[in-house]
């Protein structure tokens, strides 16, 4: 072949058995570097969609996933008085309801027999001196008042005591049961209560500037449709989850029927969405993630199309503020963008393709984030024809900036290469209106 070779008139290339393919002479006029030209037809093939860019006001409202926790400060323990053995127990599982006063379990502590007979011989006495000291030497026994006025009334020793709830709750946690031996202070139950109780919210790091300790919160859940939870934003947590790269805070919810259960999962917003700027945006759909950089394609006119480099912002209601690269009026490419950038990609637009002297293949495929970690990217993709690949879920190595653009359970489309360590995702983009299949 011969690629520089022009003729002057249509027919058969003289160097193999085929057409000739016609060039204009205003073809290329509009054309910049690393564009490429599509008719109307191919376009109605590919499914071309362009949008404007335009200046919108995007509110700066806060939309995350929260999970009810039992509020700790309410959560009391209920130890040994003394060394004992538990004779009944009136709880006998964990997760059980009580009511304050309510009887938990039966202790008969022996070893207090003595010092009460010891107090009894010494009322009998009279002094009110040494009556006091002994009263004295039972409370540092942490013997309750209750049962020393027993001992008064009764003139016998009381060695059963009947442990009780302190306050309405679920018995968290149950450490004896019946016949066991005690010593003192040691736990018998944990009581928590529902109302309050937290909910332990997931964000986004880029919505990280919206939340602040005090900001008034909104929680639904699918369990009580149609009822709104108030909540009040009580700590930001520090640590950043690596898996999901999302930050914590924990939120303050009063449950007085207690509707809500530990496990739970809701919706939370700000209650009050903060008045934002107007700025430039895109569709979020328009938007395509590398591993270095975000670009879109733009629609020059005439059917050319070319990428550029922008720099992103906020996303909201899907729409993607761009701070950078693009200006208010121009179009781009929302529907489509993928093949065309792919195109534009072998006609070297994109720089990290200059240079290289031996040409990587770059394959195309449609799947599901399944998860997302530090260096790879689990996703549950369709057969991929040029590989003779079935359907099936992989891992793929992908690089920090790019991992940033994923989220798992999202539909995207991505580019990826085979390198000695395994397949490496190069581009990803989020096709819209996709959701995971259940």
């Amino acid at each position: 072949m011969a690629p520089g070779t022009r003729f002057d008139k249509p027919g058969k290339s003289p160097f193999m058995d085929m057409d000739l393919v016609p060039r204009y002479a205003d073809e290329g006029a509009g054309e910049e570097a690393g564009s490429v030209q599509i008719n109307a037809r191919q376009q109605q093939n590919l499914g071309v969609r362009t949008a404007d860019v335009a200046r919108r006001t995007l509110a700066q409202k806060l939309s995350a996933f929260g999970t009810v926790a039992i509020d700790e400060r309410s959560v009391e323990t209920v130890p040994a008085l003394a060394s004992g053995l538990i004779e009944k127990l009136y709880v006998n599982a964990s997760q059980q309801f009580v009511k304050k006063n309510e009887a938990l379990a039966e202790l008969w502590i022996p070893q207090w027999a003595a010092a009460q007979q010891e107090y009894l011989a010494v009322r009998l006495l009279g002094d009110s001196g040494l009556t006091a000291a002994a009263r004295g030497r039972l409370q540092l026994q942490f013997m309750p008042e209750a049962i020393i006025r027993s001992v008064e009334r009764s003139g016998k020793p009381q060695t059963r005591i009947t442990v009780r709830a302190p306050h309405d709750g679920y018995v968290s946690k149950l450490d004896v049961r019946t016949g066991a031996q005690v010593t003192a202070t040691q736990p018998l139950f944990e009581l928590a209560s529902l109302d309050p109780v937290w909910i332990v919210i997931d964000y986004p790091q880029s919505q990280a500037s919206l939340l602040r300790v005090g900001s008034q919160v909104t929680a639904a859940t699918s369990s009580w449709p149609g009822t709104t939870f108030q909540g009040t934003v009580s700590e930001l947590l520090p640590d950043l989850e690596a898996t999901t790269r999302t930050l914590k805070a924990r939120v303050v919810l009063n449950n007085p029927q207690h509707q809500l259960k530990p496990g739970m999962y809701l919706n939370v917003e700000l209650a009050e969405a903060q008045q934002g700027r107007e700025v430039l945006t895109i569709p979020e759909e328009a938007l395509i993630a590398t591993g270095t950089s975000n670009r879109v394609l733009i629609a020059d006119g005439e059917g050319y199309f070319r990428p550029v480099e922008v720099t992103a912002g906020r996303t909201q209601d899907g729409l993607v503020e761009v701070t950078s690269g693009l200006e208010e009026g121009q179009k781009v490419v929302t529907s489509g963008q993928f093949l065309i950038d792919s195109e534009a990609s072998l006609r070297s637009a994109l720089p990290q393709m200059a240079g290289q002297n031996e040409e990587v293949k770059s394959y195309s495929a449609q799947g599901v984030i399944k998860a997302v970690s530090d260096e790879a990217v689990t996703i549950a993709h369709q057969p991929v024809p040029a590989l003779k690949w079935p359907a099936m879920i992989m891992d793929f190595a992908i690089t920090p900036p790019l991992r940033e653009q994923v989220r798992p359970g999202e539909s995207v489309m991505f580019h990826f290469v085979l390198t000695d360590e395994g397949a490496r995702v190069t581009s990803v983009m989020p096709m819209s209106g996709a959701k995971e299949q259940p």
